[in-house]
């Protein structure tokens, strides 16, 4: 595929779906102290590297995305620009994966184990790629009871399309619920400055956002 590409995928783009993770991370909602974490099609990446910056940090940060000069270009210099933030003993690695691809690769940073965490933000939208993603997805995610995927896709994703994604990840042996906003959760809480948007913009991009955590289904799914 062209280099082109990367401006299809937006690569260099950030969403409400990575503003609505961030929120979380620096309210300490989403750790994930000494594990491993991926995230699949990372674009600017900004949940995960936010993660490598919190004490204490995951043990291992991977972030991926298509294996186009120009969408891994930007990723990382993205991560280049913010290695001097990386919390101590947390490693971060930048790696192209294309999704539904042999992920053997991505596992041997996890010497084989799989991931503990899986991060999927703003990817749902992609509804004819929902099968090759659900596979990476299933082939990174440990087989462990406390392994997590956690998903957010903006509002502008269609329902039936989140469905898809939704029964197909079912299908994989990962239920995905979906957790919604509490009372008085509706504000953004989030402490740090965001170029361009005030404290109103930004919980309106956070309302904007659905959000899924998933695990390995105990029980065969028929």
């Amino acid at each position: 595929m062209q280099e082109g590409k990367a401006n299809t995928l937006l690569a260099d783009h950030l969403f409400s779906p990575g503003l609505f993770f961030a929120e979380r991370i620096e309210r300490g909602l989403l750790r994930a102290p000494h594990l491993k974490v991926i995230e699949l099609g990372a674009g600017c990446a900004l949940p995960s590297l936010l993660l490598s910056t919190v004490v204490p940090p995951p043990a291992t940060v991977v972030v991926t995305d298509y294996p186009d000069p120009g969408i891994l270009g930007n990723l990382a210099r993205n991560v280049q620009r913010n290695a001097h933030l990386v919390s101590p003993g947390c490693t971060v690695h930048c790696c192209g994966h294309e999704w539904g691809t042999d992920a053997a690769p991505l596992l041997e940073y996890t010497a084989g184990r799989g991931y503990d965490l899986v991060i999927l933000s703003d990817l749902l939208h992609f509804h004819s790629s929902h099968e090759v993603l659900v596979s990476s997805m299933a082939a990174l995610l440990a087989h462990s009871p406390d392994a997590r995927v956690h998903v957010a896709a903006g509002k502008y994703t269609k329902p039936d399309v989140c469905d898809n994604f939704l029964e197909l990840s079912a299908r994989a042996g990962i239920i995905l619920e979906e957790r919604l906003a509490e009372v008085g959760d509706q504000e953004w809480m989030g402490q740090s400055a965001v170029s361009g948007l005030n404290k109103a913009d930004l919980a309106t991009r956070k309302a904007a956002c659905r959000y899924w955590v998933g695990s390995w289904c105990t029980l065969p799914v028929p």
